[in-house]
């Protein structure tokens, strides 16, 4: 008799920026998950389009050599600076080209949605998002904010954007990682 195991299924996370783009791939294995790779996609002091294509090369690049089945990007928030929105939001749409190009279909997540899934707390600093990445994933190092960010991203899409944050929406509340 044979034994159906889970497919694994590939995901890359993004964490979009015009200086610095994250990235972090894992697989899935049912409810397993396991680091592939992350790293850091950094843009030269170089025009708005040269930056741009550089994102979108270089993502392109970390597609063809992990070859992930799903990717998911973080949204943009609102910033008080209306301008680093909208300079945001062009890395965010050559990261997002980049998977389209490839055939691959596109998770979107706000921050809070991956902190909360992450951490339990949709407040949560850049350390205790890379110290629940580090324990999540069973690294031992701490990835790089960047690289964190994209880490958690890709592991809100695994829980499908669920997670511990998840259960807020259905009545319960989540306080310091704990259910209230």
């Amino acid at each position: 008799m044979a034994v159906n195991l889970p497919v694994p299924i590939r995901i890359l996370g993004i964490d979009p920026g015009l200086r610095i783009t994250g990235f972090g791939v894992l697989d899935k294995h049912g409810q397993q998950l396991s680091y592939v790779a992350s790293g850091c996609i950094k843009t030269p002091d170089a025009s708005l389009p040269e930056r741009l294509k550089v994102i979108l090369v270089s993502l392109g690049e970390v597609i063809a050599l992990h070859k992930p089945d799903q990717v998911a990007v973080e949204k943009v928030f609102v910033n008080v600076n209306p301008q680093s929105t909208l300079l945001l939001g062009q890395a965010r749409g050559a990261a997002i080209s980049a998977a389209v190009l490839a055939d691959l279909p596109v998770g979107e997540y706000t921050a809070l949605q991956v902190k909360q899934a992450v951490v339990g707390n949709g407040h949560a600093d850049k350390e205790q998002v890379q110290q629940m990445v580090k324990r999540l994933l069973k690294l031992s190092g701490t990835p790089s904010p960047d690289a964190a960010d994209a880490l958690a991203c890709a592991i809100c899409h695994a829980h499908g954007g669920m997670g511990l944050g998840a259960l807020a929406t259905k009545g319960f509340r989540v306080r310091g990682g704990r259910l209230v």
